[in-house]
């Protein structure tokens, strides 16, 4: 039997024909964990698929990436839809997806996965907007069913908490088509009602089936628009419904949600009466800080009193008065010796003097001295002063 020689690319190109007309490969579903995953700035995703004992590469285009509805990760359990093709240039058969979904969520995962991300770009789970739980609430309203054990727990924790909070309960639905627009309508009520401080939706936990009701688009965009802060407990810890992320607080179970909600009277009691003796061992350290702190200014006070401060001046007034008479007296003694050398200067060059030997002083009736016969033989009266007395004469001429 003579056997054809074939090129790489003709056998290549023979088994891509044989793959893509295999029905089964051309249209298959396969499950495995995603290893070696790059999600490529082109927009597509190159991964490989695995179990215990194989793997297989696969490579997912742009247009079949932007219809994913999740962001698929390493070590990711999925099921994916697509052909089992060759890449003839290398040589490498590979899986060409088209479809992926996480393995064991089902659709109820997908559409709350896609509702999450549409909520959460719509702003709904915001931190800034979430409002402040009251720490002393009086009245709590409590959205849950009647008969369900989410309102028994609720008020078990209530009762040992705090007694004198009160409960307003509005029994609603929580599973079911209706369940939803029966809690969106609880959240109008309570809205209503003044005196509700705070709103508490609860329920127990149950499937993702039976939680469904939590999921919903207009529930959530009525507990973004409650004028009451809302807690929620739904479910068990490891359930996560959309309520959780837009309310202003999550609670992992209704007991937990009346634990947060209702603040316990006894702790706040003690806490009051710790804050009492604190206050008071504060005033009364306080008093006597300040009463010491008088004593002490006091006795500044009378170490600098005016009266002291005055009777001191007295002292140094007498001091200086003392010292001014000292003063004083020296100049004034410094004054009278200098007089008295003046006066005896004066005293010896005093024309006055000369009478005391003698001589005598002729004056005319104005007062002016006459010193020559000229002048005397001029006058008609004069005066001659001596040293006993003043004695006036006329004069006759010849």
């Amino acid at each position: 039997m003579y056997i054809k020689t074939l090129t790489v690319s003709d056998i290549n190109n023979y088994i891509k024909k044989t793959l893509d007309n295999d029905f089964i490969l051309a249209n298959c579903s396969i499950k495995g964990e995603v290893s070696n995953l790059k999600l490529h700035t082109s927009g597509h995703i190159y991964f490989s698929l695995k179990d215990k004992f194989s793997k297989i590469n696969c490579i997912m285009f742009k247009s079949d990436a932007q219809n994913l509805n999740f962001i698929p990760e390493d070590g990711m359990k999925v099921i994916v839809k697509g052909r089992v093709s060759l890449y003839e240039k290398e040589g490498l058969y590979q899986l060409y997806c088209n479809e992926m979904k996480p393995d064991g969520m089902g659709e109820l995962y997908l559409a709350f996965e896609k509702l999450k991300v549409k909520l959460e770009q719509k702003g709904l789970f915001d931190e800034s907007h979430k409002r402040k739980i009251p720490t002393y609430a009086k009245k709590i309203g409590v959205i849950t069913s009647s008969t369900g054990a989410a309102l028994k727990d609720i008020i078990n924790v209530t009762k040992r908490r705090n007694k004198k909070v009160e409960l307003l309960i509005y029994p609603s639905l929580v599973q079911g088509a209706n369940a939803s627009s029966d809690v969106i309508k609880g959240i109008e009520v309570l809205n209503s009602i003044e005196d509700v401080e705070l709103i508490i939706i609860a329920r127990g936990g149950g499937s993702i089936e039976e939680l469904w009701c939590f999921n919903d688009e207009k529930l959530a965009e009525a507990i973004y628009s409650s004028k009451k802060p809302i807690i929620t407990g739904v479910g068990h810890e490891i359930d996560y419904t959309i309520v959780d992320f837009v309310s202003d607080r999550r609670a992992p179970t209704p007991s937990a949600a009346a634990e947060i909600a209702v603040f316990n009277l006894e702790e706040a009691l003690q806490k009051l009466n710790s804050y009492k003796n604190r206050l008071y061992t504060y005033a009364k350290d306080k008093i006597k800080d300040e009463k010491n702190r008088l004593n002490f200014l006091k006795k500044t006070l009378d170490l600098n009193s005016p009266l002291i401060y005055i009777a001191n001046q007295y002292s140094n007034v007498d001091k200086l008065k003392e010292l001014l008479n000292f003063k004083l007296n020296v100049k004034i003694n410094e004054k009278k010796e200098k007089l008295a050398k003046i006066n005896a200067l004066l005293s010896a060059h005093n024309p006055l003097n000369i009478l005391n030997r003698g001589y005598s002083i002729i004056e005319d009736d104005e007062n002016n001295g006459i010193s020559s016969i000229e002048e005397l033989n001029k006058k008609d009266k004069i005066k001659v002063i001596m040293k006993d007395g003043t004695s006036k004469f006329k004069l006759i001429h010849y």
